[in-house]
């Protein structure tokens, strides 16, 4: 028989107030009988009230206090290791040592889940946990795989329904997307209504416990051919047209809402049931694409590497320069009035161009920089790699992961010339295109793909 958990107190001594406050509910609530919406309660209120180096702690101590007891499994392997398979107890002891190693965490999430609130709550505690893994020396895995395997039973069929939002949606639905629309934000309502014309379209991810907030969101624009510029698409009128004679579906704005379920697949969960509704709508849209911006291109890359800090990337400073023909480069060094040629001067010249956003101004020294920048760009998407040998740039690792694919054609230089657009990357983005045949392993990756419900005026087209 497997040995009862006694009650026991976490001790204050090793441990902060708030975090020893913290651990001690867990621990009521492991117990049998808990009341367990009283103490998640207790748990949230006391959560929030937590900095970030507080959390780490936290999240560093409910790994070890709350972790399968190495005495007991050793026992059942020692007591198993002795009998012959045929014994009666052979049975026993195996379905014991089955049970043994479930995780202690993983039942008090569990019991949180069930809570009013509780999932909400367990997706902005992932969503800290992650954001702090990242600065932090500690391994906070064991801990992120229990709640992720809690998700993996919560986010699937059954729980999840796909709903269009349309002029005809709730104002609170439509206001929530424009406030959550982090790659193209907006700033008014009006702006989110030009978002839902006729040839625009916006489609959103729910679950069944939070269904006052998509869990991510959408946005589509259907066109003739592919869009390779921004403006085209937020900032040009498309209400003249229709999208009878359209062929092409840009995904010009995805939006997770929520940090907690990165890594689920739920992005690539969206696109494939969007996709799957625009065949069905309209068998005249063969393209399916994004327009997507290059994040930390110039911020986090390529300045870095012109000023010396290239330590983390396969380019070099002293390769930049080769991007560049000799004629351009002679007219960039002249164009930044710096004395001298070679690597290191040029790399000085084209800093001090890029870093002001004048340079766009200038239609001869853009046309200098067209085909290098996008040149470049392409080395990042395809040749940097992060430590685990996937794409550097998270939104090329988001979408070829989810199976895209792109090459040097599909760099736009200054697709989005805004500031913005120019402080990210230079003002260059990214199409990457999603084949006809990939539809087909997304129905392989989720079983219940053609399970999925859909809401709204969605269903009553379909």
């Amino acid at each position: 028989m497997r040995k009862a958990i006694k009650k026991k107190e976490i001790s204050k001594n090793s441990l902060d107030q708030k975090t020893a406050d913290i651990l001690n509910v867990f621990q009521e609530l492991r117990e049998v009988g808990a009341q367990e919406d009283k103490l998640f309660r207790t748990i949230k209120s006391l959560y929030e009230t937590l900095k970030d180096h507080e959390k780490e702690t936290l999240f560093r101590a409910i790994i070890e206090k709350f972790e399968v007891s190495k005495e007991e499994i050793v026992r059942l392997l020692e007591e198993l290791s002795v009998l012959d398979t045929d014994d009666p107890d052979w049975s026993k002891l195996l379905s014991e040592l089955r049970r043994g190693p479930y995780s202690p965490r993983l039942n008090i999430f569990r019991k949180i889940s069930h809570s009013p609130g509780g999932l909400k709550f367990l997706l902005d505690f992932r969503g800290d946990l992650l954001s702090i893994q990242r600065f932090s020396k500690m391994n906070f895995k064991p801990l992120d795989a229990d709640i992720v395997l809690l998700f993996e039973l919560w986010f699937q069929d059954g729980f999840l329904y796909l709903e269009e939002i349309t002029l005809d949606s709730s104002y609170k639905q439509i206001d929530f997307i424009k406030n959550s629309d982090l790659v193209h934000p907006m700033t008014s309502i009006e702006q989110m209504g030009q978002r839902l014309g006729k040839d625009r379209r916006c489609f959103a991810l729910y679950h069944r416990l939070i269904p006052y907030e998509p869990i991510i969101f959408i946005e589509v624009v259907l066109t003739k051919g592919i869009v390779r510029n921004i403006s085209e698409i937020i900032d040009a009128d498309l209400s003249q047209t229709g999208d009878g004679d359209a062929n092409t579906a840009i995904f010009y704005s995805i939006n997770n809402t929520q940090n907690g379920l990165a890594g689920l697949g739920l992005g690539k969960m969206l696109i494939g049931q969007v996709v799957d509704y625009l065949k069905r709508e309209n068998e005249h849209i063969k393209t399916y694409t994004t327009l997507s911006p290059l994040p930390g291109f110039w911020k986090n890359y390529l300045r870095p590497v012109m000023e010396g800090r290239d330590g983390p990337f396969a380019l070099k400073k002293e390769d930049v320069i080769s991007f560049f023909p000799r004629r351009q480069i002679t007219k960039i060094i002249a164009k930044a009035g710096v004395q001298g040629e070679g690597a290191e001067q040029f790399n000085k010249a084209l800093l001090s161009i890029l870093s002001d956003e004048g340079w766009v101004k200038n239609e001869e020294l853009s046309r200098s920089l067209r085909e290098p920048l996008v040149k470049i760009a392409y080395y990042y998407i395809s040749k940097e790699k992060n430590p685990q040998n996937k794409p550097l740039n998270p939104v090329a690792n988001f979408h070829l992961e989810n199976g895209a694919t792109v090459s040097q054609r599909n760099v736009n230089f200054l697709a989005n010339p805004s500031g913005r657009g120019l402080n990210e990357s230079c003002g260059i983005m990214v199409n990457y295109i999603y084949t006809s045949d990939w539809l087909s392993q997304i129905r392989r990756s989720f079983r219940w793909f053609d399970k999925m419900e859909i809401k709204g005026i969605l269903s009553i087209r379909r």
